[in-house]
Parts: structure tokens; sequence; C-alpha cells
């Protein structure tokens, strides 16, 4: 088949569509004591703690008269009460197939050679690798993020909620490495199999109900989704940290549950590097790590060095880099080529 151009208009909506996620409290034994968590304001006096120019740094009388400066600031907290010693999270995820339709392609002839693509990956892997691993990131609890660390217990409660196809799975996450992707069981195989035949799908769809609870101990605070707030005015006595929540309840962003789900990547080249040591990372074009400022993926092993070769049908690829392409293309996002 001779190469065609890449559409210069080409979307993909994601097919993990995950809600924002809901804070409660209650206790490990007793659900009916649950209560959604609401945030409260805290208004502090912090001391100077950020690093200082060397004339000020080097100069004591100086150094006292900054560090005696007041640092006044009004943050969102949001934790657990007296009697309750455990954070419920609950939100749903919508699984959607029909991934060889393109949400926006302007080239017909582009069009068709990356549906043969699909067709043949589907044909060939019907999407068991990335299923398998987006159901052991839901059974290992990696979406509480924070929430994750230091917590005795951990379960994690799913619910299928298609009509006529209910279907019920219970998770330890402690039995789950957050970087062994090797590491399933009948359970996890099962909800995988679900969540493959959803994405392999042309057109069907499986709804997921999600209850995580995390038993984090007696009124320890827990941690919602911070807001990035672009403009907070010259005003100092306004909030340095505000929180996430709906309708008064602490919140989670389903940006973010979406990037647990997808930090499913283990085929970047640094990953079998021991001095790396990251372990996987969220699937990105580029592998980009924020929290670390850098791009995993560098040119020759970015999504579209692997998508125009792919999409063309380039048959060259290795079965890791025809995962990786299509677990971005799971995630979605425009990837069109200007002219």
């Amino acid at each position: 088949m001779a190469k065609q151009d890449i559409a210069s208009v080409l979307a993909f909506e994601k097919k993990l569509v995950p809600s924002d996620g809901y804070l409660s409290g209650m206790t490990w034994q007793d659900e009916d004591s649950l209560q959604a968590l609401a945030l409260q304001e805290k208004s502090l006096r912090g001391t100077i703690s950020n690093r200082l120019k060397p004339a000020v740094k080097n100069d004591p009388a100086k150094l006292n008269q900054e560090v005696e400066k007041p640092n006044l600031q009004t943050v969102d907290a949001c934790a657990l009460k007296p009697e309750h010693d455990t954070l419920k999270l609950q939100f749903t995820l919508k699984i959607l197939g029909g991934i060889e339709n393109p949400s926006a392609c302007n080239n017909n002839l582009f069009q068709k050679s990356y549906r043969q693509a699909v067709f043949d990956y589907k044909a060939e892997f019907a999407f068991h690798a990335l299923a398998q691993r987006y159901a052991l990131n839901i059974a290992n609890a990696r979406f509480l993020w924070r929430n994750r660390i230091g917590a005795e217990q951990i379960e994690v409660k799913v619910k299928a909620l298609n009509k006529g196809a209910e279907q019920e799975w219970q998770f330890n996450s402690a039995d789950y490495d957050l970087r062994d992707f090797d590491n399933s069981d009948d359970k996890v195989l099962s909800l995988a199999t679900r969540i493959a035949s959803a994405l392999n799908s042309e057109s069907d769809f499986l709804m997921l109900a999600i209850d995580c609870y995390a038993q984090v101990g007696k009124s320890q605070e827990v941690y919602p989704s911070e807001e990035l707030v672009f403009d907070k005015g010259n005003d100092k006595f306004k909030k340095s940290k505000i929180l996430y929540q709906v309708d008064n309840q602490a919140a989670m962003h389903s940006q973010k549950i979406g990037n647990a789900l997808r930090t499913i990547d283990t085929w970047y080249p640094e990953h079998d590097d021991p001095e790396n040591g990251i372990g996987p990372i969220a699937i990105e074009p580029y592998g980009t790590v924020t929290t670390l400022s850098k791009a995993f993926r560098a040119p020759k092993h970015d999504f579209y060095t692997f998508f125009d070769k792919w999409a063309r049908g380039d048959t060259s690829l290795s079965v890791n880099e025809k995962h990786y392409v299509m677990a971005v293309l799971v995630r979605g996002g425009v990837f069109g080529q200007s002219k």
C-alpha cells in the first residue's frame, strides 16, 4: 500500500471516561456511618523557608529581619472526623468501543489505512494486554494517589452496571504491586475480559461503578485534588491552596483519576534502567512526567513516530510499540499534521 499523508484534521475521543471521584468518611466495619467529607479552611502564620539571596543569607542582621516577616496563609484542608478511620472514594468509569473511527478526519485515504491497522490489531491482540493493565490499576487503587500511602487496608469493589450483564468484583489492593503488570489472578483477568470486550467492540460500552475504601486512621488528613488557580490577585490574604469540591463535598478531578488508570507505560526506553527507578508512567505522546519535568519518550520513541508508520500500513513495529500506540489512541487527543 502506498503511504498516505497524515490527515491535517485528526482527533480521537477518549475511550476510558472516568467521572469525578467523591470523598466520604466512615468506620472500616460500618458503612452505615458514611458521611460526605467537606473542606475546612485554615489560616496560618508560617515562617519564611524559601531560598534567600546570598547577600541576605550571609548577613545575620538581614537574615533575622527577613525571617521575622510573617508568612500569612489561608489554605483548604480535608480530614476524617474523630470517629472515622476510613476514606471512601467512589466514581464511575465508562469504557467505549469504536476506536477504529476517529472523531474527526479529513483524509479518506489515510482513514482507510488507519482502520485497517486497527482491525489487524484487534484480530491479533483484541485489547487483552491493555485491558489487563487497566484492570490492575483499578485493583491496586492507584487512583488514590497520595491517599494510598500509609493506609492499613485498601479494598476496591467494582460493579458492572450494564443491564443484563451485571457483575461484581472485590479486590484487596495489597495483593497487587504498583510496578508489576504480570501479577494477575482470576478476578483481575475476569474484569480485564469485560474491559477488553468493550474496547474491542465497534459500538458497545461498559459502565463500572468503583468504590474504594482506605483505612487511613482516625481524624487523619486526606487529599482531594488541588485546584490550579491562574490569577490569585494582589490580595496576600487570599487562599494559597484551594482544594476541589462538588456541591460542598471534597472530590478528585476526573483527569487525575484518568491519569492513574492509564499509568501503564512500561515500554519506554528507560524503564529497564536500574538508575531510573520510577516504574510505569502515564500514557502520553511524549512520555511526559510533569513532576519530574521530563519527557521519557525522546524523538524516535514518541507516539507520532510510531503512529505515522503504523497507521499507514507499516508492519515493522514491535508488539510493545503497537500496544503503546493503541494506548495513546484510547487516551484520545488531537493528532493531525499541520501543512
